[in-house]
């Protein structure tokens, strides 16, 4: 299925979650608009558009069509030539009142988006916020948050310990230690989720490289250009969402005050040093307990958490590299040659574009479209054919 369709269909099945509760008078409006990412008046819209069609009219109609209010392209440049030529360092209001009075018919608006997107004008910087605090999520699965802490938990070792929580509350889905975290860690913990709850809403986390793509240092992420963890929550239709300070993360950070505070004496009060025991005392024994002590009540009866077939899990969350096959129908990856076998789909690949996956545990695996060609041991040794049909 294509993406695009994949996001249609995750959008009809929330919608009929939220207008269910909505109707039933478990949520409100706002947080109906919430749960889907949209406004209030978007949600009205949705439901006036339900009610007329069915789930068919809640399809993007902005997917085949294009805004009969979009102005000429050649409107645009006349306007961005004219600043240049004229009125070069003009403020946008004084060039608006000169650009009305010569028959201008266009908003104030409009003039510096335009003036702005042609790099003429500069953006002014923000002003200052007045910041409240945020009510928790109304339902479970809305919001995860996803954050590591490195600390000392046994004498001697600085571990990173990778907690994904849910914001609605508390409870902990995931909770496992690692040597650093990265990519593998962050699909660990989303994997985990998935495979035991379903697809959520959204994944709140810090701006670490492994998320996002920071441009400038201390700067605005970069949603376009998405890492590997990004471009797998696009591909399961889960919004990602920065946070930009400490405080911002308050919840996490405090969350990761307790665990500094018990798990380090827990661990030594069972003279645990290793990890494999320390990831195993979590699982079974610090995981529940903390849970049942910490978790409380959602503000609404219900979930937000979408079933979801998990037999291609796995292939998604893990890293994708684009390659292209040589002369020898070998693909060149991370300093290995994985050979396709013979095909009887084609007679060879040679010069054909394939995805290489590499999955969490290092195993590899080569695609071509939505087809499976191979896969490899992570020193690029082919499974054997039983495993491979398995597979």
């Amino acid at each position: 299925m294509k993406r695009t369709l994949l996001l249609q269909e995750l959008r009809k099945m929330r919608f009929e979650h939220a207008y269910g509760a909505w109707t039933e008078g478990r949520l409100s409006q706002h947080e109906a608009a919430q749960l889907l990412g949209v406004c209030e008046r978007t949600f009205r819209r949705y439901c006036s558009r339900f009610e007329e069609e069915g789930l068919d009219g809640l399809i993007d109609r902005r997917l085949a069509q294009v805004s009969h209010r979009r102005a000429p392209v050649d409107e645009v440049m006349a306007l961005c030539e004219r600043y240049r030529s004229r009125y070069q360092g003009w403020s946008v209001k004084h060039f608006h009142t000169w650009y009305r009075r010569e028959g201008g018919t266009r908003s104030y608006s409009w003039v510096k988006s335009r003036l702005q997107e042609g790099g003429l004008v500069a953006k002014a910087s923000g002003r200052g916020k007045h910041r409240k605090r945020r009510e928790r999520a109304a339902w479970p699965g809305m919001m995860l948050h996803q954050d590591a802490s490195t600390h000392t938990w046994v004498p001697g070792c600085q571990w990173d310990l990778i907690v994904t929580m849910d914001d609605a509350t508390n409870e902990h889905y995931s909770m496992f230690f690692v040597e650093q975290e990265g990519t593998a860690s962050s699909f660990q913990g989303i994997r985990d989720v998935i495979v035991t709850r379903g697809l959520f809403c959204s994944l709140y986390t810090d701006r670490g490289s492994h998320y996002w793509h920071t441009p400038e240092v201390g700067g605005k992420v970069d949603k376009v250009n998405l890492t590997q963890v990004g471009r797998a929550m696009k591909q399961l239709g889960i919004e990602m969402i920065p946070a930009y300070s400490p405080e911002a993360r308050g919840r996490s950070e405090r969350m990761f005050a307790t665990h500094q505070e018990r798990l380090v004496k827990e661990l030594a009060l069972f003279g645990i040093t290793d990890m494999a025991s320390a990831n195993r005392y979590l699982r079974e024994q610090y995981l529940p307990a903390f849970n049942a002590e910490f978790m409380q009540p959602a503000m609404e009866q219900g979930s937000s958490f979408v079933a979801c077939d998990v037999r291609q899990i796995d292939d998604i969350l893990c890293e994708h590299f684009e390659r292209t096959v040589g002369k020898d129908n070998c693909v060149s990856f991370d300093g290995l040659k994985l050979q396709i076998p013979q095909d009887r789909a084609r007679m060879h690949y040679v010069k054909v574009k394939v995805r290489v996956l590499r999955y969490p545990d290092g195993d590899l695996a080569v695609f071509h479209g939505p087809r499976l060609l191979a896969r490899f041991t992570a020193d690029g040794q082919p499974f054997g054919e039983e495993m491979k049909k398995a597979a």
